[in-house]
């Protein structure tokens, strides 16, 4: 899973943890379905200057690969664009 994320794409899972990590870098956004202020996600792109969205509850089941996607971190929101 971890080799198809390309640099730029928004990285979407259900919760990460120490092992997502090297992931982060190449992640324009992280999308979180389990998550809060505290979790690996929202740590890791706070520390990296990342927007993330954690705690979403269903990001994996609404968003696939090729969806145009918004995602801003200081409102908490992320958006289908097409």
């Amino acid at each position: 899973m971890g080799n198809e994320l390309q640099p730029g794409e928004i990285l979407v899972t259900i919760v990460t943890n120490i092992g997502w990590t090297p992931l982060f870098p190449r992640a324009a956004a992280v999308v979180t379905d389990v998550g809060a202020p505290l979790s690996h996600a929202a740590i890791v792109a706070r520390e990296l200057g990342i927007p993330a969205v954690v705690g979403c509850g269903n990001a994996t089941m609404r968003l696939h690969t090729g969806d145009l996607v918004r995602v801003n971190g200081g409102q908490g929101t992320v958006e289908i664009l097409s």
